[in-house]
Parts: structure tokens; C-alpha cells; sequence
């Protein structure tokens, strides 16, 4: 499972972006889904999960501003954040629990993009 993220960029405060990232490859089924943030110096932090029927799940730092959604037929996760503060910026990561067969067996593992910078300017 291949993870593909976009969208990153640098935004005033105040400003909005969209992130968005793709699983592909070959994969029985793509389930949770979401964003950590890691910024310099700092420890990683969880954003945003998606479950695979649609339930979220926000970091408090995030919540009212950020919104996650997902296209399953398209195995997409987008995270599209408003009202962005210089403590946003950071290098987001976004994941996906990915379920494969192997050998007839089932195998389920964590899959991880390469990161997208956001930079929010004061």
C-alpha cells in the first residue's frame, strides 16, 4: 500500500489549506484513516482519524477548525484546515490501516505517506 499526500504549502494566519492523500496498490481493504503532525523539536501529535464508516476524531488543538473526511471509492483522506495558527505548522503525515492477503491469510498493517509541510506565517 502506497501513500500519496498533497497539498501542503505556506499560508497566513488565519488562512486555509487542504491536504489530501491517496492509498494505492493492490489491498483487500483500506479502514482507519488520518493525519499526525510532527513540528521541529516537538513530539509527533495525532490531528485526525477517519474511520472507514465516517467517525472522526480530533486533536482538542485542532477541533472546530479542522475537518476530516474520506472518499472510500477512492481510498482518499482529506484534511481541510480553517482559521490556521503558526502553531499548525509542522510536517503532517497521513496514514492508513491497511488490511492484504498473504498467502490466504489476512494481514493488517499501518501504511504512512511522506509528509506534506505546512508553514502558517503570522
Amino acid at each position: 500500500v502506497q501513500l500519496q499526500a498533497s497539498g501542503g504549502g505556506l499560508v497566513q494566519t488565519g488562512g486555509s489549506l487542504r491536504l489530501s492523500c491517496a492509498a494505492s496498490g493492490e489491498f483487500f481493504r483500506i479502514n482507519d484513516m488520518g493525519w499526525y503532525r510532527q513540528a521541529p523539536e516537538k513530539q509527533r501529535e495525532l490531528v485526525a482519524t477517519i474511520t472507514s464508516d465516517g467517525r472522526t476524531n480530533y486533536a482538542d488543538s485542532v477541533k472546530g477548525r479542522f475537518t476530516i473526511s474520506r472518499d472510500n471509492a477512492k481510498n482518499t483522506v482529506f484534511l481541510q484546515m480553517n482559521s490556521l495558527k503558526p502553531e499548525d505548522t509542522a510536517v503532517y503525515h497521513c496514514y492508513a490501516e491497511g488490511d492484504t492477503v498473504y498467502r490466504g491469510r489476512l494481514q493488517r498493517n499501518i501504511y504512512w505517506g511522506q509528509g506534506t509541510l505546512v508553514t502558517v506565517s503570522s
